[in-house]
């Protein structure tokens, strides 16, 4: 780590002539990886950086940046694009493609359109920096298209899911993600995953982690109710547990009549959350569906409940548990690889509670026949955390954003 008074001098050194350009092909803000950038900019923004932003989107959207960012849209749906956005994952909370539906008229649209509003913000921006979240195909085009430029990509988990699972430009890929100036990984085990998957050298690859707004996310002092609240929020799909979280709630003890459930997020394909909602009204606790919700809203929802749980098959890293402490609830998470080891040594007193996840046919796909036993598990750790009387406070000091985009200007020095 560089001293702060030697990164203090970087920083006013550079900060007059560094123009950062952040590039994704999703929508920002509506994801975890899209809450990342909106910090990131936000933070840099502050630190008095020039910035500019591009990002994929539809007509109507809106966005939502500081005074002075210049956005670039790359808009789907349109005569150069004209199919939904690409999502890095299966199930977006809003009208996506998958990449492994990707034809190659398809692929060469994709190409052609983002190519050519980057090349647009480059040559009007001209950036020193180029940042692109996720290390999948954006990314891959953008380091072949400028091997001059300095280019870093920053990992979420959902991309090494796509490359393991989706052969679409597998081999381009992997061939121009390792020619990046630096890698940015969310935890120590994600960083193997990266230097495994594209065959790179451990020096390129800098664990850094994701921060929390502790201006949203913040414990205050809340009525007493009659009742226990269990929170989730995610992405409302198979990949994320939620039909594992349906089944455990059937094995707890606690009367129906002592615990309400939330569930706050976008749901994927309709089939799938019809059945989500059909498994929710044969509950004997009251589920009540938020939809995709503000951080605001979300911010009110944890202050008001007593566990968060997040039974998900695949995460990077995620930011909701912080958010999710740091209002004061109790956390059950499934095992995700890194995750503990990265909270122990970046969260001093956390104390999740863990799951290990069931034996997997792919990367986020478990074995149907082991899900009985993580349910099983998944249902005792709840009501653990709901019999737990004595408050948790986790020290969330370390995991400010401003400091993650303080590390990750680091690298590039």
């Amino acid at each position: 780590m560089i001293g702060i008074d030697r990164l203090q001098k970087w920083e006013e050194r550079v900060r007059k002539q560094m123009r950062i350009l952040n590039i994704t092909a999703q929508k920002p803000h509506s994801t975890g990886s899209g809450i990342y950038l909106t910090e990131l900019v936000k933070n840099w923004n502050a630190l008095g950086y020039e910035q500019a932003v591009l990002a994929g989107v539809y007509e109507e959207d809106s966005v939502n940046f500081p005074e002075g960012v210049i956005f670039y849209p790359v808009k789907y749906l349109s005569e150069e694009l004209p199919f939904p956005i690409a999502g890095m994952s299966d199930e977006m909370p809003y009208k996506s493609t998958r990449y492994k539906d990707f034809t190659e008229e398809m692929f060469q649209a994709y190409r052609s359109a983002f190519q050519m509003v980057v090349r647009k913000a480059v040559e009007e921006f001209c950036p020193d920096l180029i940042v692109c979240h996720h290390l999948y195909l954006l990314t891959a085009l953008v380091r072949e298209w400028y091997p001059k430029k300095k280019v870093i990509g920053i990992c979420h988990g959902s991309d090494l899911r796509q490359i393991c699972k989706n052969p679409l430009q597998m081999e381009y890929i992997q061939k121009w993600i390792p020619q990046l100036d630096g890698i940015v990984a969310l935890h120590d085990g994600q960083k193997k995953e990266i230097i495994r998957i594209f065959n790179c050298g451990e020096k390129l690859v800098h664990t850094v982690g994701v921060g929390y707004n502790q201006n949203l996310f913040y414990r205050k002092k809340t009525e007493e109710k009659p009742y226990r609240q269990l929170a989730f929020a995610g992405k409302v799909t198979e990949k994320k547990g939620i039909f594992s979280l349906l089944r455990a709630l059937e094995m707890l003890s606690v009367k129906p009549e002592n615990l309400v459930v939330k569930i706050a997020g976008g749901h994927g394909s309709r089939e799938e959350y019809e059945e989500i909602c059909r498994l929710a009204r044969e509950c004997r606790y009251p589920v009540i569906f938020l939809g995709s919700l503000q951080q605001e809203a979300l911010a009110e929802v944890f202050r008001q409940s007593d566990v968060f749980a997040l039974p998900s098959f695949f995460e990077g890293l995620p930011l909701v548990t912080m958010e999710a402490m740091a209002c004061g609830c109790k956390v059950v998470c499934s095992q995700i690889p890194g995750m503990e080891e990265w909270l122990d040594e970046h969260v001093p007193g956390q104390q999740v509670e863990f799951v290990p996840l069931p034996e997997m046919t792919r990367v986020d796909e478990p074995k149907e026949e082991k899900l009985p036993e993580f349910e099983k598990k998944l249902a005792e750790a709840i009501e653990k955390k709901l019999e737990q009387q004595q408050e948790e406070c986790p020290d969330l000091n370390g995991v400010s954003w401003e400091g993650i985009s303080r590390t990750v200007l680091e690298m590039i020095t």
